[in-house]
């Protein structure tokens, strides 16, 4: 039985993918459930299953662009298995013949000084390469030396009788010959300096490739944001003392009991849900004529992946616990890094949050993810002199940037939601008594 593997669809508005990576090699033996091939396409990355225990063949190479239910190769299964297939196995009769055929020998080359066995009167001396009949007919002494030396006779001027040449030609010619070899030793004070290409001189070099179905779409995405919104992005910074310290004081309970460390994403989410519940705008999103408001919320945690920038979207993240939230995380990142996330992960989200403090970022302006009207950037912590109860001291500080749809969301709004995601972070135990 033959098993057909086809491009899986992956989302009603995908028409095509690419075939990124076989995992396998053509006439491998694979197992059902075992990945075979990874497929790309403008929204996520995936990775495709065998069905059955099989020998699997391949009919698309790699780094392909095919439309979606494309066959582009199959699994022998059972007595398929066992026989080649005629299109992707070498003939065996020509295995056969090619395995008969005795190997050309190449010829060895003479080294100078080596003598070699006796051959037969009809082999002819390599060295020898001369047309005319008076090189042909050199004495024994000169035949001699030539083939000792491995002289080329075409090279040797003959200046005996008729242009024989003679051994003291061939003397001349070794002679000739040494002196060009041996180069004049320049006598130095100190070691000679080695020479660097200078700017002009070295070689530029360009490597060309093509932008993956993710990263055109992140660039098409990117663009619309800027060309079709009135994005405007504010800022603020906020005192991480107080959640760092609930963190550190619980973060070992937290782990025993869930499974699952405790981060400062949970805490930056029910803060952002909180803000969202008061300020509904920034939760909501410019249809045409109208404004939809979302009364759910599904928030998008930005991750940074080798193809590209993905955010899975927690759903109903207001029902979730701190656990869950974490562990939701931990689930995408896992998926994301083995090419298992699905599409329903990525879509429907309502906000945004960018930790983009995780690769060092002091302050950036995240850009918004359409159709959302707000995105929220967390940064680097960093300890730096703030002004306390009229003291200079030292805290723990990260600066945090709201970018958002000014069209649907006024300045006071974004501002003032920022304000409120400070103070619950600052305080964090309004979480817990939801004021």
């Amino acid at each position: 039985m033959v098993i057909e593997i086809k491009i899986p669809a992956v989302g009603e508005s995908v028409r095509e993918a690419v075939l990124s990576q076989w995992l396998k090699n053509d006439g491998d033996a694979v197992k059902k459930e075992e990945p075979i091939l990874v497929i790309e396409t403008d929204k996520v990355t995936l990775e495709v299953t065998a069905e059955a225990d099989g020998i699997l063949h391949i009919l698309v190479p790699a780094g392909t662009t095919v439309p979606i239910g494309t066959l582009v190769g199959s699994l022998s299964v059972g007595d398929a298995a066992g026989k080649a297939d005629p299109g992707s196995r070498p003939d065996a009769s020509a295995m056969t013949i090619q395995a008969a055929t005795p190997p050309i020998q190449e010829p060895v080359p003479v080294s100078p000084g080596v003598s070699l066995p006796s051959a037969p009167a009809t082999a002819a001396v390599p060295s020898m390469k001369r047309d005319d009949d008076a090189s042909m007919h050199l004495p024994p002494s000169v035949r001699r030396l030539i083939q000792e030396k491995g002289i080329d006779v075409a090279a040797i001027v003959g200046t005996g009788p008729a242009g024989r040449i003679t051994k003291g030609d061939a003397l001349l010619y070794l002679e000739s010959q040494a002196a060009q070899a041996v180069a004049p030793v320049p006598v130095l004070d100190k070691p000679p300096v080695k020479e660097v290409s200078s700017p002009e001189t070295a070689e530029e070099v360009t490597v060309r490739k093509t932008l993956t179905p993710i990263r055109r779409r992140i660039a098409e995405r990117l663009v619309q944001a800027k060309q079709q919104t009135a994005m405007l992005t504010t800022f603020n910074e906020i005192d991480m003392s107080r959640v760092m310290a609930l963190r550190d004081r619980y973060k070992d309970a937290f782990k025993r009991k869930h499974g699952v460390a405790l981060g400062f994403m949970g805490f930056f989410i029910r803060a952002s849900i909180a803000a969202l519940q008061e300020f509904p705008e920034i939760n909501a999103y410019i249809d045409g004529a109208d404004i939809l408001y979302h009364e759910y919320y599904h928030i998008g945690i930005a991750v940074g992946s080798a193809r590209g920038l993905v955010v899975p979207v927690l759903r109903h993240a207001d029902r979730m616990g701190f656990a869950d939230m974490e562990r939701a995380i931990a689930s995408a990142v896992d998926k994301i890094a083995s090419g298992k996330l699905g599409l329903s992960e990525l879509e429907g989200g309502t906000f945004t949050i960018s930790n983009g403090g995780v690769y060092g970022s002091l302050l950036s302006t995240p850009i918004l993810n359409p159709p959302q009207s707000g995105i929220l950037g967390m940064h680097k912590i960093e300890k730096r002199p703030v002004v306390v109860d009229d003291a200079i001291v030292i805290r723990p500080m990260m600066y945090v940037a709201l970018s958002y749809d000014h069209r649907i969301v006024d300045g006071k709004g974004a501002v003032s939601f920022l304000k409120r995601i400070k103070e619950i972070i600052e305080e964090p135990e309004r979480l817990m008594l939801e004021i």
